[in-house]
């Protein structure tokens, strides 16, 4: 089945005043208390115009609290958030116009048919009805969506419902579009095609504040992403450029055969991590043929049924960035 082609953009909403000529998204040093607790720490990063940018962290993080700043449901204890010539803080209305926005939540659309829900947000936005139609209907067939498109909000599983909450928050896009967990529940072919509307976005001028805790999609997807941790900012950069302290490192994973106990290591291995049956390790690149002979062996004895040998990803090096914080509980270098 060949994919259908991602659905054509309107121009982004803008506020009624004359469009500044940089629409650049700015966070400095953005700090929100509650009491005694910082839950943003002097965060701050940028966002280019066709840019998609990941924003990454554990429960907890402060990614949430920045995201309500942004769009004017919190109010910074200090800091700013600017869009071009735009203070996000100073004008909530300004922010509620430029920045689209996809909740991690469900939208509440049980008693709307989809294409309806659809039309009904794309006209909030201020786009006119013929247009609003026209860009419904390219996003309801580029996502796949057109056996639903009449069916009511409570007859939707999660997925479906996601991704008109999706086509909700994008049917008439802002100069930000802040996407919270877009793929949830979302199946894997429907998924790969939220990615390329995802990039669409993208390629006409909006920036994208994608926040996710599926590290491996942000590698595949994001331009350039922060790690947040602990309401601190501790890594910022592409996702290369966050592997480039694992660069000499490989990750070994093998399948253990079920009921098999975890099998010693040899001495050029690091500590292992078992999830399930799937035990991974990291060495050095130096020692990846004496691996993979080890590996080997391991599965002709029974105790692995596969193995694989591959480049680090950015998972581990998130893992790595986000441990690291947590040893002491503070931030040791970044």
């Amino acid at each position: 089945m060949m994919s259908p082609p991602p659905a054509e953009l309107p121009a982004p909403s803008t506020s009624s005043a004359e469009p500044p000529d940089n629409w650049t998204f700015r966070v400095d040093a953005l700090t929100k208390r509650f009491g005694a607790l910082a839950a943003n720490d002097c965060i701050t990063l940028r966002v280019e115009p066709g840019e998609v940018y990941g924003l990454l962290g554990p429960n907890g993080a402060g990614k949430s609290t920045l995201v309500k700043q942004t769009i004017g449901l919190l109010k910074p204890t200090s800091g700013r958030i600017t869009l071009g010539r735009f203070d996000l803080v100073a004008d909530p209305d300004a922010a509620r116009q430029l920045c689209s926005y996809l909740p991690q939540v469900q939208m509440p659309i049980d008693s709307f048919r989809v294409s309806e829900a659809i039309e009904l947000a794309g006209r909030i936005r201020g786009g006119s009805a013929k247009d609003v139609r026209v860009r419904t209907a390219s996003l309801i067939d580029a996502l796949d969506l057109g056996e639903w498109k009449n069916a009511l909000g409570h007859s939707l599983s999660g997925g479906v419902r996601r991704l008109v909450g999706f086509c909700m928050a994008i049917v008439r896009p802002g100069r930000v579009v802040i996407l919270d967990e877009p793929t949830n529940d979302v199946d894997p072919l429907r998924r790969r095609l939220l990615w390329e509307e995802i990039r669409a976005l993208g390629a006409h001028g909006c920036a994208v504040l994608l926040v996710t805790h599926n590290v491996l999609e942000a590698e595949k997807s994001v331009d350039r992403l922060a790690v947040i941790h602990k309401g601190r900012l501790v890594a910022e950069g592409t996702p290369s450029s966050m592997k480039a302290a694992d660069r000499s490192q490989l990750r070994l994973q093998l399948m253990l055969t079920p009921g098999t106990t975890t099998p010693d290591l040899p001495p050029w291995a690091g500590p292992p991590v078992r999830v399930g049956n799937n035990l991974v390790t990291t060495i050095a690149e130096t020692d990846a043929s004496t691996a993979i002979t080890w590996a080997a062996q391991m599965t002709n004895a029974g105790v692995a049924e596969e193995y694989a040998l591959a480049a680090m990803t950015l998972e581990d090096a998130y893992i790595r960035l986000t441990s690291h914080m947590s040893e002491d509980g503070d931030d040791e270098g970044g």
